[in-house]
């Protein structure tokens, strides 16, 4: 595909629909279960990880274009709002992003596709810091 198509593909469609992005979410949810590297990531979730499972898979959908599960079970986002009880420093923002790059490559996702998602990644998860380290 030109690279034009490709920047104007959502990234829904790009990664193909709801099933690959439900692989990258379970893989990114065990990799923080099983994986010692991640454990100040582990540590900010609550005991189980079914509903965070759920609610991440929810919105990716809708933020990489495709439908919006996540907006019509609970409306709008509000991540930063929603993230303000947990502590979200510099480690938690990298262990964040370091899982599910892992997760993305784990589920073999394209390339670029995976760089355009970090980057984007990056930026949301930046911003939801809430801690100064």
């Amino acid at each position: 595909m030109d690279d034009e198509n490709t920047q104007q593909r959502s990234a829904f469609d790009w990664i193909g629909g709801e099933a690959p992005i439900r692989t990258v979410v379970d893989r990114f949810y065990d990799l923080m279960e099983l994986e010692p590297r991640f454990l100040a990531l582990r540590a900010v979730h609550g005991s189980t990880l079914d509903d965070a499972r759920d609610k991440l898979f929810w919105f990716l959908c809708g933020w990489m274009g495709g439908p919006q599960h996540y907006v019509e079970r609970f409306g709008h986002p509000r991540l930063r709002a929603r993230h303000l009880p947990f502590k979200i420093g510099i480690l938690e923002r990298d262990q964040w992003l370091a899982c599910m790059d892992q997760a993305m490559a784990d589920a073999q996702l394209d390339t670029d596709l995976r760089t355009r998602l970090n980057a984007s990644f990056f930026q949301t998860a930046d911003w939801m810091r809430n801690q100064g380290v």
